[in-house]
């Protein structure tokens, strides 16, 4: 390849926009054809239980989405520093300093979700999805998609979480973020206890992996 070709190819790839068709699909993807939940089938102990509302559902995706994002730029940014043998003690150390920091803010800002969340904000250090995500993508890319990945596959998750708290408390208990919506219209309702157990969310994520790899087409390969 001619000097001239190599200047025009370096070229184009600086002039490639933050936003081209490739990084749009490192957030749209996540959402879709691959869901960290509904199709690589990680992070499921916090979504069954963190979800029996919609309050501490929200709170705990937008804390794994801001983990992820932050701890995919930092070790983005440090790959070409990282020794090999170590890079998992790095990538745990990086990662619990934001889960640190969630946690932190969560306590003074909104002390009663922090409660509810209980362990699973600190638990959000061993999550298959943060960890996945900075093994799989972080390592081997640049900031800027690496930032976008985790953002993507956060917002993947909390889709998912948002959507098992919208039933679980709508019809296990009648509300949505703690507003009785059934007694405010004058219905009566008895909330269905299931929806509230472990089993019962166990039971509604299978059905929704069900119908979201219906309408992608997602087959698992043998």
């Amino acid at each position: 390849m001619s000097t001239e070709a190599v200047a025009e190819v370096i070229k184009e790839k600086k002039a490639e926009p933050l936003f081209s068709k490739k990084n749009r699909k490192l957030i749209s993807n996540p959402l879709d054809i691959d869901n960290p939940v509904t199709v690589q089938i990680l992070g499921v102990c916090s979504a069954l239980a963190v979800t029996t509302q919609m309050k501490p559902a929200f709170v705990m995706s937008l804390g794994l989405t801001i983990v992820t994002a932050c701890s995919n730029v930092a070790i983005s940014a440090l790959r070409n520093t990282i020794p090999s043998r170590i890079r998992i003690i790095v990538q745990l150390a990086i990662v619990s300093l934001w889960v640190i920091m969630v946690d932190q803010i969560l306590k003074a800002y909104v002390y009663d979700v922090s409660k509810q969340l209980s362990v699973f904000v600190g638990l959000i250090i061993t999550n298959c999805i943060v960890m996945g995500r900075l093994e799989a993508y972080a390592m081997a890319n640049k900031p800027w998609p690496s930032f976008l990945d985790g953002m993507g596959n956060g917002l993947g998750y909390g889709m998912i979480l948002m959507v098992l708290a919208f039933v679980r408390e709508l019809f296990g208990a009648g509300s949505l973020f703690g507003f009785k919506v059934f007694a405010s219209l004058g219905i009566p309702y008895q909330g269905n206890g299931l929806l509230l157990l472990p089993a019962g969310a166990c039971i509604l994520l299978g059905v929704i992996i069900w119908v979201q790899r219906t309408i992608n087409g997602y087959r698992e390969s043998h």
